[in-house]
């Protein structure tokens, strides 16, 4: 069974900025060396020359390095980053760490209670031809299953996020595949984006039982295959998928919890009270920020613009627009919603939902503070 978790969510004063991770290190609140995951927003474009997920990734992992963790465990540290803090979202990132043996007794109360569990795993690497196709699903399908392993959880269940970076196509790995007489499922790279979600979250949904084994011609097309769990991000800076399961376990004691809900659509403010809720909190039936109490670390979503260009029977502009991309638009629109339930911008939202919550909507995710 995995050691107890410690969470926490910190700032991001710059695109190279790491000192809130050195301070929370420093305080003693967590270890280098114990740092499993991390996940957070950037302030780029969000697109495929998002090169803010670099160095944020370069700066997240040196100060890991310089607080003593070792090179290469630091390697294997999964960091996922979504580029793009359109509107009111804050660039932020949440930390994940292992607390020490012993620091939650054995005898302690909350080993007996579900509380915050969670594996990480990295799939076999991802070819450009595979991208949007089975052979994709099927090695993030066992990634997800490893990850699960790792996190000492056996009830499908009891996963309520899971969070993955996956490559993206580029004029690079497209010639790559071409140079090796193979094709890819489209030269458009920015579309990639969208395609490389949607089928590492056919994956996710896959290994959780969530659907059966889709086939080529679904991944994009048929929207009624989706995960409530899957919060999938894509970028060019990896060839594997990175995996990180989140959920609850018994014995593994500890402060947080974890639950999760969906938005029908990008209103959908009940949607985010009630992943709250599974987490552990208890809400009025109409509440309000304040009744969050400190309690609430952070929330995760996905997000996309309904196919049908309609939220609430009432149109909109967005897939028509030729200057703002949909996916700037859809994501300013939710983090707006979001920061007005927690009454914190740092919210993790991310666009590109394809096959991850129901068409038009998206996955939410929440950890709570139970103490």
């Amino acid at each position: 069974m995995p050691s107890a978790i410690e969470v926490r969510k910190v700032p991001i004063h710059s695109v190279s900025d790491a000192s809130e991770l050195t301070r929370l290190i420093d305080d003693g609140v967590i270890a280098a060396d114990r740092v499993f995951a991390i996940i957070g927003k950037t302030e780029g474009n969000g697109g495929v020359n998002d090169y803010t997920r670099i160095i944020a990734d370069r700066a997240f992992r040196e100060a890991l390095i310089a607080k003593g963790a070792d090179p290469e465990q630091v390697k294997g540290v999964p960091i996922v980053w979504s580029g793009g803090t359109d509107g009111v979202i804050s660039p932020h990132a949440t930390i994940f760490a292992h607390l020490p043996e012993g620091a939650v007794p054995e005898d302690d109360p909350s080993r007996e209670e579900m509380r915050l569990t969670a594996g990480f795993a990295m799939s076999e690497p991802l070819l450009p031809e595979e991208i949007g196709y089975v052979a994709m699903i099927e090695k993030v399908a066992a990634g997800v299953k490893v990850a699960m392993e790792r996190a000492g959880i056996t009830d499908p269940a009891d996963v309520h996020y899971v969070q993955t970076k996956t490559p993206l196509l580029t004029i690079h790995t497209i010639r790559d595949a071409k140079s090796r007489g193979k094709s890819v499922w489209t030269e458009h790279t920015h579309e990639s984006m969208d395609l490389s979600n949607g089928a590492t979250g056919l994956g996710i949904a896959v290994a959780l039982g969530e659907i059966d084994m889709p086939t080529d011609a679904d991944v994009m097309h048929n929207r009624e295959l989706y995960s409530s769990v899957a919060s999938c991000s894509s970028g060019v800076e990896l060839d594997v998928a990175q995996i990180v399961v989140v959920g609850n376990a018994t014995g593994v004691g500890g402060r947080y919890r974890i639950g999760h809900s969906v938005m029908k659509d990008a209103l959908d403010a009940d949607g985010i009270w009630d992943a709250i809720r599974s987490a552990g909190l208890d809400l009025p039936e109409r509440p309000r920020t304040s009744d969050l109490d400190g309690r609430l670390v952070n929330v995760f979503l996905k997000c996309e613009a309904s196919q049908d260009g309609m939220v609430r029977g009432r149109r909109n502009a967005m897939l028509d627009d030729s200057d703002v991309h949909w996916h700037r638009q859809i994501k300013a629109c939710v983090g707006g919603v979001t920061a007005a339930v927690t009454g914190d911008p740092a919210v993790f939202v991310s666009v590109s939902a394809a096959h991850q919550g129901p068409e038009g909507g998206g996955p939410v995710a929440a950890i709570v503070d139970m103490s």
